[in-house]
């Protein structure tokens, strides 16, 4: 779906580095957003460490020499990425605390999915000139009982996994907004997260804050 987003967009002229190569990625180039020719480095190539998508993905690779496959540990080099300019990292969490910690692995204990790269690219961006780094996930989420629970925590679930530490944390996104993280204080961070969190909770997520004296300045 992002992929799709930035084909129908005005964007242009953009380079791809990544971890992935998926469906979304032939979408932007078919569409002529691709061009590579801005990259600090791998000028005019497609980065990727591996491939993982429909038949439109691997026709579109198939002696394609805008393709340069390289082993992880250059893609998802934090030092080697941050070297081209205005990265852009976007990944996927399952829950975040008022602190800024990230959790993109598990519940509670409960694994899920594995850490991939994330924490290479989110540390990437941030170091990039004039980077960004985003981690996008829903509000909410419903458990087995069909009941509605935040995903924006006042700490994180006991037992999940920190996929990202908090001070390399950027850009946060929900469906109510984005929030940049870096450079705030704890008790910033817990109201800049509160503000995008889904409105039915906002008031408890106070109420956590409070208890953990991270709410407002004066606490």
């Amino acid at each position: 779906a992002l992929g799709q987003m930035i084909a129908a967009s005005e964007l242009k002229d953009l380079g791809i580095h990544t971890e992935m190569l998926v469906d979304g990625f032939v979408d932007m180039v078919e569409a002529g957003k691709v061009t590579g020719m801005r990259k600090q480095l791998d000028r005019g190539r497609i980065v990727f460490a591996f491939a993982a998508g429909t038949q439109k993905l691997y026709d579109f690779m198939k002696d394609n020499p805008s393709l340069a496959g390289y082993p992880v540990d250059y893609t998802n080099h934090p030092f080697i990425a941050s070297q081209i300019d205005q990265l852009i990292s976007i990944n996927s969490a399952l829950e975040i605390d008022l602190t800024g910690q990230v959790c993109s692995e598990s519940a509670g204990s409960n694994m899920i999915s594995g850490a991939g790269g994330q924490l290479d690219f989110v540390e990437a961006a941030y170091n990039s000139k004039g980077g960004k780094s985003f981690i996008c996930l829903p509000s909410t989420y419903k458990d087995k009982a069909g009941k509605v629970h935040s995903r924006i925590k006042g700490l994180m679930t006991l037992g999940s996994a920190i996929t990202d530490t908090r001070p390399t944390v950027q850009y946060v996104v929900t469906e109510y907004g984005k929030v940049n993280l870096k450079g705030l204080s704890t008790w910033q961070r817990a109201e800049a997260l509160i503000s995008i969190a889904h409105p039915d909770f906002r008031d408890e997520l106070i109420v956590e804050a409070q208890k953990l004296k991270i709410w407002r300045k004066k606490s």
